[in-house]
C-alpha cells in the first residue's frame, strides 16, 4: 500500500510541475485559464492514472470476470500502483493476502494520516460554524444602485470583509456601515467582483481543493497549489471588474479602503476581495494591461493536452489489456508455484461400488509420513478445507473443523456426484493439515484447473449466548480426555484396555448425548449438524467443558433413529425445523444457555471454473 501512495503521490507531483509549465507559457494570458489548469493540477491527485488505466483495460475485456475479494485494502492498494505494475501487484495482494503478517509501519502510517485529517477537518469545520454563526445573526439589507445584484444580500456586525458564503445558495455577506465607508463606486467595484466569484462558482471549486488539502495534508505542494489557486482566483475577478467598466484607480482605492476597515475572510471557502499577494494585486490593477485572450492555436494546444492527460492512460489499458493481464497471470502461476505442493500424484475416478461411500459421505481420507490417500470422494468435499487461509488454519479445533462446514456455490454437477481416489507423496514429511490444505489447493488448481473466490453474505443464524441465572457447566478435567493431534495419532491402548476419551468425541450410550472436553465453539458445531441453520457463538466463555445434552433421540442423531437402522420410522430427515430448534432450545436451556434466531456473515466458496482431470 505505502508503495502504491509513493507511486500515486511523485505521478501527480510531475504533473503539477507540467502544468506548472503550462501556466508560464500562458502568463501573458488570462488570469481564469491558469487558474483552471491549476484546478485540474488539484483534482489529479484525487483521480490516478491507474484509476484511467484500468478503465481502459475494462473496454476491450470481452468477459467480466468475478471480482477477487481482497477488501479495502486491497482496493486502495489497486488504485495507487504505477501505471504498468498494477496488475500484477494486485494479482500478488490477492493471492498473498489470506496469510500475510501485518504491516506496521504501514499502520502507523495510517494512524497519522487519519489524525492530520481529523485535526485539519475540525480546524475547518470550528471556521466554518463561526461564519454560519455570523451568517445567522446576519439581516436581509437592499442595495439601491445600477448593480443588479443576482443573489442575497444581508448584512453582519462585526469586523469581517465582504464576502460570498455557500456553495448551491450563495449570499452576500457585507459589514455593518460599508456604504457609509465606500463612496457609490468603490460599492459597485467590490460588488462587481463579489458577483465575478458566484458566477465562476469559486466556493465549489475551493471547497474541492480543501477535500485534496485535508486528504494529502502531508505534501507541501497541495498547499502550495492552493496559494496559486487564490492568486488567479482573485486576479480573474480584478480582471472581470476591470473589463466591466469599473475605473482601476476607484477599484484599487475600495480595495484599499476595505484593507483598512476590515479583516480578511475567516474561511476559505468564503470567496472574498481581499485575498492574494495584495501588492502584485494592486500593481496589476493600475496598470490595466489589457489582457490578451487566448487565440485559435493556443486554445487547440490546450484542448490536446487535456484530452491526452485523460486519453492516454485508457488508450494504455485499450492496447496492452492482454500484456496485463498475462502479467497478473504470470504474478499468480508465480505465487502458486511457490507454494508446497505434491511431487507425484495420481488420480483415478473410482468405478467400483465398493468404493462408493454410505449415507455419512465419503470413503475417507487416510495418511502417513510424507503420503496422502483420499479414498473416493467428491470433489466438493475436497475444497473446503483445501481453500481455507492461513489465518483460519491458525485456529485449533473444533473451531478448525466448523470452518469445513463453507457452502461452496456454483460449478458442474459433477464435483457432487463424481468420486474420485487420490494417491499423493510429498518430499518430506508435512502436516496432515498442510497436505489437506495447501498442497490439495495446490493440486485441485493444477489437476482440475480450479479458480475459486470467497463471498461474505448476511444469513440467518442461530446465536447461542448466556441465559438469565448463568450458566450450569461442567468444567473438563484435566486428562480426562485425548486430544487428537492428526499428525502425532495417539498409541491404541493394550489388549483389553478400553478406548480413552477423546477431546470433541461424541457419546450416545447415556440415552443423551454426551460430548467430552468440548469448547464452546465445538458445541455450536454440534448444535449447527442438528438444525437448519449454523449456530454461531456469542457466550464469550472459553475453556473445554462436559456437554450432555437431553432431547429426543431422532434430533440428537439425525439418520439413526430409535431402533439404531438407518431409514426407520423416526428418521428426521423431513422433520419440521421449527422442532428440531425447539428441541436444542429446550437442551441448551438446562446447561443455562440459550438459542436465539439472529443474522450473522458466512462465507461461500464460489467455483469460477473447473475441469475434470486426465487419469493417471
Amino acid at each position: 500500500m505505502i508503495p502504491g501512495l509513493v507511486a500515486h503521490l511523485w505521478q501527480s507531483t510531475l504533473f503539477a510541475g507540467a502544468a506548472w509549465l503550462l501556466t508560464l507559457a500562458l502568463r501573458k494570458n488570462q488570469a481564469q485559464v491558469r487558474y483552471w489548469i491549476w484546478l485540474v493540477a488539484s483534482v489529479k491527485f484525487l483521480v490516478p492514472f491507474s484509476l484511467l488505466v484500468g478503465f481502459g483495460t475494462l473496454v476491450s475485456r470481452p468477459a467480466v470476470a468475478p471480482p477477487i475479494q481482497t477488501g479495502w485494502v486491497g482496493a486502495a492498494e489497486h488504485l495507487g500502483q504505477p501505471l504498468f505494475t498494477i496488475p500484477a501487484v494486485a494479482a500478488r495482494v490477492a493471492v498473498t493476502s489470506d496469510g500475510a503478517n501485518p504491516n506496521y509501519f504501514a499502520v502507523a502510517a495510517l494512524t497519522l494520516w487519519a489524525c492530520g485529517l481529523t485535526i485539519i477537518a475540525i480546524f475547518w469545520l470550528v471556521r466554518w460554524n463561526h461564519v454560519r454563526a455570523l451568517w445567522r445573526s446576519a439581516t436581509p439589507v437592499i442595495i439601491p444602485g445600477s448593480i443588479e445584484l443576482t443573489i442575497p444580500v444581508m448584512s453582519i456586525p462585526g469586523l469581517v470583509e465582504p464576502g460570498v458564503f455557500g456553495i448551491f445558495r450563495p449570499v452576500l455577506l457585507l459589514p455593518e456601515g460599508i456604504r457609509e465607508q465606500l463612496d457609490r463606486s468603490q460599492l459597485d467595484a467590490i460588488l462587481v467582483h463579489e458577483l465575478c466569484h458566484v458566477h465562476r462558482h469559486d466556493n465549489l471549486t475551493a471547497a474541492i481543493h480543501m477535500v485534496v488539502q485535508a486528504t494529502f495534508w502531508f505534501h507541501p505542494l497541495v498547499w502550495w497549489l492552493g496559494a496559486r489557486l487564490v492568486d488567479e482566483r482573485e486576479r480573474a475577478c480584478d480582471e472581470e471588474v476591470l473589463r466591466l467598466g469599473s475605473k482601476p484607480q476607484v477599484y484599487a482605492a475600495g480595495i484599499l479602503n476595505v484593507c483598512k476597515l476590515y479583516v480578511e475572510a475567516p474561511l476559505v471557502c468564503v470567496s472574498g476581495v481581499t485575498g492574494s499577494n495584495l501588492k502584485r494585486r494592486i500593481h496589476a490593477i493600475m496598470k490595466n494591461r489589457i489582457v490578451p485572450r487566448l487565440s485559435f492555436t493556443r486554445k487547440v494546444a490546450l484542448a490536446v493536452v487535456g484530452t491526452a492527460a485523460v486519453a492516454v492512460p485508457i488508450v494504455v489499458g485499450i492496447t496492452y489489456a492482454p500484456a496485463l493481464r498475462a502479467q497478473v497471470r504470470s504474478a499468480v502461476q508465480s505465487d502458486t508455484a511457490a507454494a508446497p505442493k505434491f511431487e507425484v500424484a495420481s488420480i483415478k475416478l473410482c468405478k467400483d461400488a465398493d468404493f462408493r461411500p454410505g449415507r455419512g459421505g465419503g470413503g475417507g481420507v487416510h495418511f502417513s509420513s510424507g503420503r496422502l490417500i483420499v479414498n473416493c470422494e467428491t470433489v466438493a468435499s475436497l475444497i473446503p478445507q483445501a481453500y481455507l487461509n492461513s489465518a483460519e488454519r491458525a485456529v485449533a479445533d473444533p473451531h478448525f473443523v466448523r470452518l469445513l462446514r463453507q457452502p461452496v456455490k456454483g460449478g458442474p454437477s459433477w464435483i457432487d456426484s463424481d468420486f474420485y481416489r487420490i494417491e499423493a507423496t510429498a518430499e518430506g514429511a508435512p502436516s496432515i493439515e498442510m497436505m489437506r490444505g495447501p498442497m490439495m489447493k495446490a493440486l485441485l488448481e493444477d489437476r482440475f484447473k480450479m479458480k475459486i473466490h470467497r463471498v461474505t453474505r448476511e444469513i440467518p443464524v442461530y446465536a447461542l449466548s448466556v441465559a438469565q441465572g448463568g450458566p450450569k457447566l461442567q468444567v473438563a478435567q484435566k486428562g480426562s480426555c485425548v486430544i487428537v493431534d492428526h499428525d502425532h495419532p495417539f498409541s491404541p491402548p493394550a489388549e483389553g484396555q478400553p478406548m480413552p476419551r477423546v477431546c470433541g468425541g461424541v457419546d450416545g450410550r447415556s440415552g443423551g448425548l454426551d460430548t467430552y472436553g468440548q469448547t464452546m465453539a465445538g458445541l455450536c458445531f454440534l448444535l449447527s449438524g442438528r438444525l437448519d441453520r449454523e449456530v454461531i457463538d456469542k457466550t464469550g466463555i472459553a475453556g473445554m467443558f462436559d456437554f450432555h445434552l437431553e432431547a429426543p433421540r431422532a434430533f440428537l442423531f439425525p439418520g439413526l433413529p430409535a431402533d439404531g437402522t438407518p431409514g426407520g420410522q423416526n428418521d428426521p430427515g423431513g422433520a419440521d425445523p421449527a422442532d428440531s430448534f425447539s428441541a436444542m432450545q429446550t437442551a441448551v436451556q438446562r446447561l443455562g444457555l440459550r438459542l436465539e434466531r439472529t443474522k450473522g456473515p458466512d462465507q461461500f466458496l464460489v467455483i469460477d471454473h473447473v475441469e475434470k482431470p486426465s487419469e493417471n
